[in-house]
Order: structure tokens, then sequence, then C-alpha cells
């Protein structure tokens, strides 16, 4: 069975900052990393080469296949800032609706502008998903 790609390592998080190329973008990720950090208690840890994780748990699906994953983490992607929020947006309707432009995949919150969006809704959302994976294990009857 393959390894997975994406696995925590030591890269330098304040080097991959640094190295976003447009400005504005490099200066969101920079204050959704502090914002993260903040709200998880976590320091920042690279994730393959793209990803920045705070805190991490434990998948194992029926397969047999399993690895870590952040419990949160973000990705200053070319298109939009993206935060990966790892269980999921089940019960954080309240929060979302409060929340600001935004759209959302299956564990993915995708932000244009992170001054468009409530600093403290997005540090609840994120504390949230913290605390409902950070050290846990998944199997897939629970996903």
């Amino acid at each position: 069975m393959a390894e997975p790609r994406t696995t925590r390592n030591d890269g330098d998080v304040t080097a991959f900052l640094a190295a976003v190329a447009d400005p504005k973008r490099r200066a969101d990720a920079e204050a959704a990393c502090a914002l993260m950090a903040e709200a998880t208690g976590a320091a920042p840890v690279m994730w393959g080469s793209a990803i920045i994780g705070f805190g991490e748990y434990h998948y194992r699906y029926a397969s047999g296949r399993s690895g870590d994953w952040p419990a949160v983490g973000l990705s200053p992607r070319k298109q939009a800032l993206t935060l990966y929020v790892s269980p999921g947006f089940d019960g954080y309707q309240d929060l979302l609706d409060r929340l600001g432009p935004h759209t959302t995949g299956k564990s993915c919150l995708y932000l244009k502008r992170l001054a468009d969006v409530d600093p403290e809704v997005l540090k609840s959302l994120v504390a949230k998903g913290f605390r409902h994976l950070d050290g846990q294990t998944l199997s897939t009857e629970q996903q």
C-alpha cells in the first residue's frame, strides 16, 4: 500500500508563508495562521509542501488504510485561502451563516479575502473543529 504524500514534516512555516507570491494572499495567510494558532493553542506545522496544520488525528478506513491528518489546517491557494476543517461543517451552520462571504467543500472553507469575514466567528469555527478531532482516532463508522 502506498504511503500518503501529505505528511507532517519539519518544513519551515514562516518561510513557506513568506514565499507566497501575492502580497495580499500572503498577508491573509499570515493573519489566518496567527488566528488559527490562537484558536487552537497549537503550533503551526507543515504537512506536505503546501498545508499548514494544527493538531492532528488518526483515521482508519474499513479497507485497512490509515494515516494522520491535521485537525485543522490552511493553505494559501491561488484562487482562495483554503482552511481545512477536518470534521466537516455538520453542526456549524450557525457559524457559517454569520461568517461572511465564503464557499465550502466537504471539509474545506474557501475565503477570497480574510478581511471580508468576521474574525471572531472564524476563530470559533476553527476552535470547534480542532476540539472535535485533535488527538482522536476515527474509523469509517465515525465519519
